[in-house]
């Protein structure tokens, strides 16, 4: 037995104790200190941040990371509460909570509001929030209007935990995005000249994080490779062989940030390539960060991101197993795991996001605006691909050719 076998026993499972609750033990507790900043609106469903100087709007300035006036220049710092801090939420908990809270609406009358309308202070006009959208611009005057309390969550909604405010600003995102376009050496060439046509939007997308502490049992095989020496024909050939040994062993890991989108609607392998983010950045929850920014609340529940990350996390596990099997090939049997002391948070990440068109088709970019890191799709030439296929087909002829003339 390896140094695995001596692995201390496994951890108890996390246990999810049922109690009895009353309807005022079913909230979360949330600190903002952007709850006694700002104003709140039309009869306290939503929130504006009025300059203190001439009464337009503040909005989130990125290079300043403060509140700033387009109109008077007037400049705000962010105000955050001393005691607000970014913590671990237990998993289980939290599916409790929100279990009970859906058992209690069983006999509730009224489902879920689809789309909720503000009335804007600016103009008067209403602002129509659809789906999982928090924050946006009146689309009759432009001013920057959030929904009251839909990162607050109480009951059967996760709040949001932690802010990585915007780093990135649109002209470098626009600088970015004009270098990847002019490294994409297989699109159209006219493509690659004329760049991409539209207009980005900044928007906070909604991600939960997840940690776990897994201990894994597995069993398998360890081959180790030899070689003989055969008779083919009037030649000696060497023929490689396997001894396969069992292998067994247990082990646990500790899982840190597993990070998974919480939207619907994306790209999933576009938005998984703009990792790593600096979440070492990541600040308490604040709505003063979303002022000017589109904002999504999450669409995909808490139960089914973790599935996510479960499966992220078995992968790793698999890999961390054929390392420990060793040898030159290995068999993997079964593997036993469980996951323990699961925690998550809830967060808002930035995205710049851009839709285009080239030759009649839509295209969506991403580009991670604390990073600048961009991805996205983007049109391909039929004639280069061709091309460099005959090409690196005549290569190889050519070769082959060669050597058996040498040989």
């Amino acid at each position: 037995m390896g140094p695995d076998s001596a692995s201390p026993p496994p951890p108890p499972s996390d246990q999810v104790q049922s109690l009895e609750l009353d309807r005022d033990d079913l909230h979360f507790v949330h600190n903002d200190a952007s709850a006694s900043v700002g104003e709140s609106i039309d009869e306290g469903t939503g929130r504006i941040f009025p300059c203190e100087q001439c009464g337009a709007d503040l909005r989130f300035h990125i290079g300043q990371q403060s509140l700033h006036c387009d109109y008077c220049n007037h400049t705000k710092e962010i105000e955050f509460d001393p005691d607000a801090s970014v913590e671990e939420k237990d998993f289980h908990e939290t599916l409790r909570r929100i279990s009970d809270f859906r058992q209690c609406l069983v006999e509730s009358t009224e489902a879920a509001v689809e789309t909720q309308e503000i009335r804007c202070e600016s103009c008067g006009g209403n602002v129509e929030f659809v789906g999982t959208l928090t924050s946006r611009e009146c689309p009759y005057c432009a001013s920057p209007v959030q929904l009251e309390k839909a990162h607050k969550a109480d009951s059967n909604r996760i709040p949001v935990d932690g802010v990585l405010p915007f780093a990135i600003e649109r002209k470098l995102a626009e600088d970015n995005l004009r270098a990847w376009v002019e490294s994409r050496w297989f699109a159209p060439t006219a493509f690659r000249k004329r760049g991409v046509d539209g207009e980005f939007n900044g928007v906070y997308l909604s991600y939960f994080t997840f940690d776990s502490m897994t201990y894994s049992e597995y069993t398998g095989q360890r081959g180790e490779h030899y070689y003989v020496t055969v008779r083919r024909g009037d030649k000696n050939v060497r023929k490689r062989k396997t001894r396969w040994y069992d292998a067994r062993g247990r082990f646990q890991r500790f899982f840190d940030d597993i990070l998974i989108l919480a939207n619907n609607g994306f790209a999933k392998e576009f938005m998984d390539a703009l990792q790593p983010w600096p979440l070492i950045k990541v600040v308490p929850f604040n709505q003063q960060l979303l002022a000017g920014h589109f904002a999504r609340t999450y669409d995909r529940p808490l139960d089914e991101c973790f599935d996510e990350a479960k499966h992220r996390i078995d992968q790793a596990i698999y890999r961390d197993v054929i390392g420990r099997i060793g040898g030159d090939d290995q068999r993997v049997h079964n593997i036993d795991s469980q996951y323990d002391a699961i925690t998550y948070k809830h967060l808002l990440l930035p995205v710049w996001l851009l839709a285009y068109r080239f030759g009649e088709k839509p295209y969506h970019v991403f580009v991670n605006a604390s990073t600048g890191e961009v991805q996205g799709q983007r049109p391909y030439s039929a004639w280069k691909i061709a091309f460099t296929v005959l090409a690196v087909v005549a290569i190889v002829v050519g070769v082959g050719f060669l050597c058996s003339q040498r040989g």
